[in-house]
């Protein structure tokens, strides 16, 4: 094949060497720009990877799951037979004690009051001051019964042990007396931190009748979890104190 120089080509082929010119020229320049624009997107993803790692962490604070509380309702507890009455919430259940064995004469009195939308219990025992009370004594023979006259001291000293029972776990254990419009006295515990109860109280007329209650939950003991529910059942607890009368 015959090589032509640019000097030995007619006017179209130089027309047309000039044009391929020209277009090898915008070539070079748009991979240029290309190149450019490649090291643009390399410095920018850089730019922000190196500003994520030098910013500041703020960690979401902890929540829990929102409670649907129910209206505060009340229905009157007054069965035959027992020598207490008081009002209680309609979403709480009524059942006798399962430790009660009937060997003493006050069993039958102890029941506790269920709360199932809040997997909670509250505990209530009573106890007739100058009465008997049998329990067991652990001895070289096994257990046996051992009784114990309930005078109004030992009932209230018992009351005080076990409320400080949960001193370990408690932040804070603070008692406060009260008298109820039914004349009713008595003293409420409140317990603070991760214990298993935050609510205990007592009343008495401390010549005959001594009523106790303690309030726990089935789960793990959470003071921030469970302070929504505590307010509110506290509310029901003060209800039911204040509308206890004897019989």
């Amino acid at each position: 094949m015959k090589m032509m120089n640019e000097r030995s080509m007619n006017g179209p082929e130089k027309q047309l060497l000039s044009s391929c010119k020209k277009n090898n020229k915008w070539s070079g320049m748009d991979a240029g720009i290309w190149g450019l624009k490649q090291r643009s997107l390399i410095f920018c993803v850089l730019f922000f990877f190196l500003a994520a790692c030098n910013s500041h962490y703020t960690p979401k604070p902890k929540g829990y799951f929102k409670i649907d509380f129910p209206a505060h309702e009340y229905r009157e507890f007054s069965r035959p037979g027992f020598p207490y009455q008081f009002e209680y919430p309609v979403y709480g259940v009524i059942s006798r004690d399962s430790s009660s064995n009937d060997t003493s004469p006050d069993d039958p009195y102890w029941i506790n009051l269920d709360f199932p939308n809040f997997n909670a219990r509250l505990y209530l025992s009573y106890k007739t001051i100058g009465g008997v009370s049998i329990f067991k004594v652990k001895t070289g023979q096994g257990y046996k019964d051992s009784t114990a006259i309930n005078t109004f001291e030992n009932l209230k000293n018992e009351a005080y042990v076990m409320a400080n029972k949960h001193t370990i776990k408690a932040s804070s254990i603070e008692d406060s007396a009260f008298v109820t419009p039914n004349g009713v006295a008595g003293i409420f515990f409140y317990i603070g931190g991760n214990a298993a109860t935050s609510s205990q109280f007592f009343v008495t007329d401390s010549t005959k009748h001594f009523f106790r209650g303690s309030l726990y939950f089935n789960a793990v003991p959470n003071e921030d979890s469970l302070k929504p529910v505590n307010q509110f059942l506290e509310e029901d607890i003060r209800r039911m104190v204040n509308t206890l009368r004897w019989k």
